[in-house]
């Protein structure tokens, strides 16, 4: 008994080949290699090509015929030395991914195929037994009839299905076994293509994505009517409106087959930066001008259950992950910039908040970002809750941030005991450099006090402003930290940047300063220069966060505070129920799940399973 016929190694349709003086260049959809040091290589590759299968050198797919010229030795492929060349140039072509293995005796599967699945043949058995569905409540439409299409041409064979629940400018496709779909939809902006994922998710997704570019840039409502439909064809009318419907059509088709067939997603996690490994991404298009990119979608369901991503490590992943939260089509939040604001003497940015225009202060403009956000954060979902909410890159991040807020808010503008002397501070070449910024260079006349918390280690640093400018509780800017060096730096910093944004930022904004509690994510994975002092700002840093666990469990035995998590789906702090119910608490949902999604931490002081 005969087994089964092993599958043919063939090219990777797509695979290009450029000779060189001694040798060829190769490259395929995604990877490429450069192979040199023969004269015979030409030859050697004109030898393989044969041996694959490959003798047409116009088959598409296989581009660069390489003629052997003059002096390129004649090869003979019974010589056993030709035979070990040919397998070594095998190995290479096989180690770059540019060689694959076909079913021998049936069908050859489509150049798509061929070209980016690691075993083409499973993929287009999956692929064949799909049978995709294009639901539509027009199935005759442009965008419907375009997917219709463009899965044709992929190899299938849709089914159209007229769904008159869909709003006239969505399609949404199903395809595979355990059913997959994407949804694709028209706007007056251009459209978008969701995540594969179950039907009535695809769906879901499609309506809040719809609602939220349409808050963002005016597009159609998803649940617009079939005449609001038309107008939307109306004025998106020509070349530019049919090539976004194409473009739409095509990305749809390819996500809901690979997704399918198996295949990894096209939209390029690992690649593009902007999106975050395990969350969605939506396919964005805009029709003027022409463009279009995978965004990060993270405001999907999320329940206790759904796991959360690791805390961000450090300072640059927190920065990746607010940048999903604040995407400019699909984010929750104002992303922070620094827009026009000066950068010195420290650096400021600014955001939009549900409290009006929010600056942050910071040494450095990347921490300045990471309090803005935070702090933006904090405001939304503090609309809902009896008491303060603090967010975190994680939960240390947060749990500082918590800690420091209750103390201030307990302690007022004075200490437990008396004022230190400037001696214990004024050495100390961060808060020397502070102070002499607000009081001689901005010509501010502060005063500063600096007082110990009871026993502990721990010391509050209050900057007030004898002539009358105001702050909280009467202070132009307060610090908690586990020195006086450094309660007192940070006191002066924020009345710096408090001062600046008064001076250049929007009229009547919020106020967001640095704590210690960014310190450990601003240093993770640094280690400074051993020839740096703390007069370096890395330096400095790197002590606050050497000191940070410290001083937090300090805090907490001052406060008795012990915040808890709050996760979406849990009980409201507020009390009326789960969260994403109706009412103040409700519209803290989508904030709260995308925080959740990106790996934030969010603790409420209130007591009770959240």
């Amino acid at each position: 008994m005969t087994g089964a016929e092993p599958p043919r190694p063939r090219l990777r349709p797509g695979l290009a080949v450029t000779p060189l003086r001694h040798g060829l260049h190769l490259r395929g959809r995604d990877a490429s290699v450069t192979l040199e040091g023969s004269r015979a290589l030409p030859a050697l590759w004109e030898l393989l090509r044969e041996r694959l299968g490959e003798e047409d050198e116009h088959r598409p797919g296989v581009r660069g015929y390489v003629e052997a010229g003059p002096g390129t030795p004649r090869l003979d492929p019974a010589d056993p030395r030709v035979e070990s060349a040919l397998d070594a140039l095998t190995a290479q072509l096989r180690a770059h991914d540019l060689l694959t293995e076909y079913p021998a005796g049936g069908p050859e599967p489509a150049a798509w195929l061929g070209a980016c699945a690691p075993r083409p043949g499973p993929a287009a058995a999956a692929l064949a037994a799909a049978r995709p569905v294009v639901a539509a409540a027009d199935p005759e439409g442009p965008l419907a009839t375009a997917l219709i299409s463009a899965l044709d041409r992929a190899g299938t064979l849709p089914r159209p299905y007229r769904d008159t629940g869909l709003a006239a400018d969505r399609v949404v496709a199903v395809a595979g076994t355990p059913p997959v779909a994407v949804a694709v939809a028209r706007t007056s902006e251009g459209g978008f293509v969701t995540a594969p994922t179950e039907p009535e998710r695809a769906r879901t997704d499609a309506e809040s994505i719809a609602v939220r570019l349409d808050r963002d840039t005016g597009s159609a409502p998803a649940g617009a009517s079939a005449e609001g439909a038309e107008g939307t064809t109306d004025r998106m009318a020509g070349a530019s409106g049919a090539a976004v419907t194409a473009l739409l059509a095509g990305a749809a088709a390819q996500r809901l087959l690979c997704a399918a067939a198996g295949l990894p997603d096209p939209a390029g996690q690992e690649e593009d930066p902007r999106l975050l490994p395990g969350r969605p991404a939506v396919l964005v298009a805009v029709a003027r001008p022409p463009h279009a990119s995978y965004r990060p979608w993270v405001t999907g369901p999320a329940g206790p259950a759904s796991p959360a991503p690791a805390p961000a490590g450090d300072l640059s992943e927190s920065l990746r992950r607010i940048g999903a939260l604040t995407d400019p089509y699909l984010g929750v939040l104002d992303a922070p910039r620094p827009d026009d604001l000066p950068q010195l003497p420290a650096a400021l940015a600014t955001c939009a908040s549900v409290a009006g225009p929010l600056v942050a202060g910071a040494p450095r403009t990347d921490l300045a970002r990471l309090a803005a956000a935070c702090r933006a954060a904090e405001l939304h979902l503090d609309e809902g809750t009896k008491g303060p909410v603090s967010v975190g890159a994680g939960s240390e991040h947060a749990l500082g941030r918590a800690l420091r807020r209750a103390v201030l808010a307990t302690t007022g503008s004075s200490g437990t005991g008396h004022a230190l002397g400037e001696e214990e501070w004024r050495e100390h070449p961060q808060a020397r450099h502070w102070w002499t910024v607000l009081t001689r260079h901005l010509e501010l006349p502060m005063r500063m006090t600096v007082h110990r918390l009871a026993s502990e280690q721990a010391y509050l640093a209050v900057v007030r402003d004898p002539a009358g400018r105001t702050g909280t509780a009467g202070a132009a800017a307060r610090a908690v930290e586990a020195t006086p060096a450094d309660a007192a730096a940070l006191a002066a910093l924020g009345a710096v940047t408090r001062a600046m944004a008064a001076d250049h930022g929007p009229a009547g904004a919020v106020h967001a300063a640095f704590s210690g509690a960014e310190a450990p994510l601003a240093v993770a994975g640094a280690e400074p220069a051993a020839w740096t002092d703390e007069g370096w700002t890395d330096r400095w840093l790197t002590g606050i966060a050497r000191r940070e666990p410290e001083l937090c469990t300090a805090l907490s035995r001052l406060t008795g505070l012990r915040p808890e998590p709050w996760r979406p789906g849990g009980a409201d702090p507020a009390g009326t129920g789960p969260t994403g119910s109706a009412g103040s608490a409700g519209s803290a949902g989508p904030v709260l799940a995308a925080l959740y999604a990106c790996g934030f931490t969010v603790l409420t002081g209130q007591g009770g399973a959240r």
